[in-house]
C-alpha cells in the first residue's frame, strides 16, 4: 500500500487551487463513500477565527477525565499529518495509525475517481470515514475555513454548533468585515441545535451570530446573560450556567484569554447534552487539557538547550492581528512583567497583517529576531518582517534561522535572562517543535 504522503502527494494534483470553498465537492464523495457523515457519534462542530483548538483541546480533555471516548479533527497540524485525526478511545485517544490512514486515503482516492477536488476536502472525506468506523461518545470537528462552504460543514444536526471569538482574518475567502466574517463561521448552525456563542470582542460579531441563529432556528446559547457565564476569581475559574455553578481551577492553558475557552467548553459540552460530566471530571480536564504550540512553555529539548541560562523559552502559534494583542496580553500577565526583558523570535506569512501583529509588542518586548519559516513559499522574508518591526517601533534584526536566532540571544546584554518568545505562524511553531524534539503526541 502506498504511504500516506504519497496519497497525499497525488492529491495536490486533482485541483489547481489549494483553497475553493465549496461544498458540491465534499458532497459528491461523501456520496460514493455511503455517506459516512450519517454513521457519526454526536458531533460539537467549531467555528471561529481565535481560540478554536483551545476550546476542543478543554472539551477533549474533560470528556476523557469523564471516561468517555471523543474523536477530534483539527487543522492544520503542527509537525505530521496524523495530528489534525485523532480516534476516540477510553482512557485518551490516539492519533490515527499510518496504516489506518493510508487505507483510507487510497479508499477515498479510488471513490473520488480522478474528479476535481481540493486537498482539505479529501482528507476531511477520509477523516469522516475514519470516524464513522470507529465507536466513539462524540467527534469535536474543527472548522478548516470560515464555516457555511468549508468541507467539515456536511453535519447536518450537530449535538452543538460553537463559535469562538471572531476577528478580521482570510479576508480574500471570507470577507474583510468582522461582519462579513461572523456571517461565515455563522453557517454551521443548523435548525433545532444549539448554538453556543462565545464571548465576543465586537458588537457586530454578536450581532451576526445571534441574527443568524434565530433565522435558521437554531437555539442560541451565550455567554454574559442567562444562559452561562465565566470569570476568572482569585485565580480559580467560575462557571455559572441556569442549573449548577462550578468553582474549578486555573486552567493550565497559559494566559487569560484560556479562562474565555475553558468556559465556551464546558457550556458547548452541556448544551451538546453531556452535563452529566460532573466536578471532578471538569477539574481533572483543566488540569490535564494539553495543546501544543499555544503559548507552550518549552523547558526541555534540543533548542531549549540553546537558550542562555536562566532564560525562559515560549512557543506561541498565534499569527492574526487579534492573536496577537491576546498573546501580548498574556505574555504580560505571566508575572514579573517589568523586570523580565522580553525577546520575540519571529515569522510570519506574506498573507498576514505583519504590522498589525507586531504593533501588540510595541513597549512590551525589547528586542525582535526576525527568522525565515523553511519550506513554507508564502512565508516573508526574515529581513522584510524586520523592517516591519522597526517601523513599528520594535528593536529588530534578522537571522538565518531559529537556532541562530537563540544563539544571539545571549549576545544581547540584559540585565536578566530574558523571556523568549518564538511567534508568528503555526508553521513556525511547528518547525519549532519538530527542531526541539518533541512533537504534539
Amino acid at each position: 500500500m502506498d504511504s500516506s504522503d504519497a496519497l497525499m502527494a497525488r492529491f495536490l494534483a486533482l485541483h489547481p487551487r489549494t483553497i475553493d470553498l465549496s461544498l458540491g465537492r465534499i458532497e459528491r464523495l461523501l456520496a460514493r463513500l455511503n455517506h459516512p457523515e450519517h454513521r457519526l457519534p454526536p458531533v460539537i462542530h467549531v467555528a471561529g477565527t481565535n481560540g478554536k483548538g483551545s476550546t476542543i483541546a478543554f472539551m477533549r480533555a474533560i470528556l476523557e477525565a469523564g471516561g468517555l471516548a471523543a474523536h477530534v479533527y483539527t487543522s492544520p497540524h503542527l509537525v505530521r499529518f496524523h495530528e489534525r485525526i485523532r480516534l476516540g478511545r477510553i482512557g485518551g485517544g490516539v492519533f490515527v495509525p499510518e496504516d489506518r490512514l493510508a487505507d483510507a486515503f487510497a479508499r477515498c482516492e479510488a471513490a473520488n475517481a480522478g474528479q476535481p477536488i481540493t486537498v482539505f476536502e479529501i482528507t476531511t472525506a477520509a477523516a469522516l470515514l475514519l470516524f464513522s468506523e470507529h465507536a466513539a461518545d462524540v467527534l469535536l470537528l474543527e472548522v478548516g475555513l470560515g464555516g457555511r462552504v468549508d468541507a467539515t460543514n456536511v453535519i447536518d444536526t450537530p449535538a452543538a454548533a460553537v463559535v469562538t471569538p471572531i476577528g478580521r482574518d482570510h479576508a480574500e475567502y471570507l470577507g474583510d468585515t468582522v461582519a462579513a466574517v461572523a456571517g461565515e463561521k455563522a453557517g454551521i448552525f443548523k435548525r433545532g441545535c444549539p448554538a453556543v456563542i462565545a464571548a465576543q470582542d465586537y458588537a457586530e460579531a454578536d450581532e451576526v451570530l445571534v441574527r443568524h441563529a434565530e433565522s435558521v432556528g437554531a437555539v442560541p446559547v451565550m455567554v454574559g446573560n442567562q444562559d452561562f457565564s465565566v470569570h476568572e476569581e482569585n485565580g480559580r475559574l467560575v462557571f455559572q450556567d441556569e442549573l449548577d455553578l462550578f468553582d474549578l481551577p486555573r486552567p493550565r492553558l497559559a494566559g487569560r484569554h484560556q479562562y474565555v475557552n475553558a468556559g465556551t467548553a464546558i457550556a458547548a459540552l452541556r448544551a451538546a447534552g453531556f452535563g452529566d460530566i460532573g466536578t471532578a471530571a471538569l477539574e481533572t480536564g483543566l488540569n490535564k487539557v494539553d495543546w501544543p504550540g499555544r503559548l507552550q512553555r518549552l523547558g526541555r529539548g534540543r533548542l531549549a538547550e540553546l537558550v542562555p541560562e536562566g532564560s525562559e523559552l515560549w512557543l506561541d502559534g498565534g499569527h492574526n492581528v487579534d492573536g496577537g494583542r491576546i498573546l501580548a496580553a498574556a505574555i504580560a500577565d505571566l508575572g514579573d512583567r517589568s523586570d523580565v526583558p522580553l525577546v520575540l523570535v519571529t515569522g510570519l506569512l506574506g498573507t498576514k497583517d505583519a504590522e498589525g501583529f507586531l504593533r501588540n509588542f510595541v513597549g512590551l518586548a525589547r528586542a525582535l529576531i526576525a527568522v525565515p519559516i523553511a519550506g513554507q513559499m508564502a512565508a516573508r522574508p526574515a529581513e522584510e518582517v524586520a523592517r516591519i518591526a522597526t517601523e513599528a517601533g520594535l528593536n529588530a534584526r534578522t537571522a538565518p534561522s531559529i537556532e541562530t536566532a537563540l544563539a544571539a540571544v545571549a549576545d544581547i546584554a540584559f540585565e536578566r535572562p530574558p523571556r523568549i518568545l518564538i511567534c508568528g505562524s503555526l508553521y513556525l511553531a511547528g518547525a519549532v517543535l519538530a527542531a526541539n524534539g518533541t512533537p504534539p503526541t
